[in-house]
């Protein structure tokens, strides 16, 4: 799946950015949120960048994950802006410069958008195996009924499989969006097409 991400040209990863963006806007988690996770992409992940635009332009409070220096293997949340000063983490990928940074802990925030490697008919993501997600969302699986933050993986729709392994520890998504569709969970937890 990553070899197959890296291998889209420029004007695939753009025209699949853009329609994506489209159908995250137009749902119904996305528009009643106001505070907004997004990712900036690497190793040919799906490209939030024009979803970040839309969501600017409504004047939602838009925020990257950055590494948690005190907790090895959790994020933590910081507020992100057009004109944020950006440095590369130890994995290379760009995040706020410390000065700016002010934490957010992830319950304060409406809608965390989550990139993977491979999603299935269930919910279920794989990721790029650290667990850095599952370990800060950890306290949703003790949550009954407030289910907040919502996580949305943003994904190709060629990444779909019908089934991927399960760990106790995994953190299910809420939904999913593609180029080609956007997906939540029905009552019997597959996913459907949905708003």
């Amino acid at each position: 799946m990553r070899q197959r991400r890296r291998n889209l040209d420029v004007e695939q990863r753009r025209l699949a950015a853009t329609q994506t963006a489209r159908r995250v806007a137009r749902s119904t988690v996305f528009l009643r949120s106001r505070h907004i996770v997004c990712y900036l992409p690497n190793d040919g992940e799906l490209d939030p960048a024009p979803l970040l635009e839309i969501a600017w332009s409504m004047n939602k409070v838009c925020y990257l994950p950055v590494l948690d220096a005190l907790h090895p293997g959790r994020l933590w949340f910081t507020q992100f802006y057009p004109d944020s000063k950006l440095v590369p983490n130890r994995f290379g990928i760009p995040e706020p410069l410390a000065v700016a940074r002010r934490k957010v802990q992830p319950w304060r925030l409406d809608l965390i958008l989550v990139p993977l490697v491979a999603f299935d008919d269930h919910g279920n993501r794989l990721g790029m195996g650290k667990g850095f997600y599952d370990r800060t969302l950890s306290f949703l699986h003790r949550r009954q009924h407030w289910k907040k933050p919502r996580l949305l993986g943003i994904a190709y729709d060629f990444q779909r499989v019908a089934n991927l392994p399960v760990d106790p520890w995994d953190v299910p998504l809420y939904g999913i969006a593609t180029e080609t569709g956007f997906y939540t969970s029905d009552t019997a937890g597959r996913f459907a097409s949905g708003r």
